[in-house]
């Protein structure tokens, strides 16, 4: 079976973990397009005809500066063109209204960010099995 490539968006404001996310697409050997976003303000204006085609998953942060994670699903879903993006949300929050609030929007998972770089690449590994599954 050949594997098809989709879009991926990375909502992430921060470096290192942008970085960490591209090294563990390449120790992962994932190949699919990934395009990155600093915040939900730049993630709304990528979905607005910059990204061909779509992506058909979201990598998002829920802590962010001018539009946060939260306020950024809740554009996504009210936007009858984006509503129905996969949105995994990797973040630092453990809050439980975080959580709640996301699930409330409909995300396809809630990962906290591991702490070690190994433990970053099985997440994504993860990540890569599950949309595989999806595609299947």
């Amino acid at each position: 079976m050949t594997q098809r490539l989709v879009n991926i968006l990375l909502v992430e404001d921060d470096e290192v973990d942008v970085m960490n996310v591209k090294r563990a697409f390449s120790k992962n050997n994932i190949k699919n397009p990934l395009f990155v976003a600093g915040n939900g303000v730049e993630a709304l204006e990528l979905l607005d005809g910059k990204i061909v085609p779509l992506p058909k998953i979201i990598i998002l942060d829920i802590n962010m500066p001018k539009m946060n994670g939260i306020e950024f699903l809740k554009n996504l879903r009210e936007n009858e063109r984006l509503k129905n993006i996969s949105v995994f949300v990797m973040t630092t929050s453990n809050e439980d209204s975080d959580k709640i609030k996301a699930y409330n929007l409909n995300v396809a998972g809630y990962i906290l960010k591991p702490l070690s770089f190994e433990k970053f690449v099985i997440s994504v590994s993860t990540l890569n099995n599950f949309w595989e599954l999806c595609e299947m």
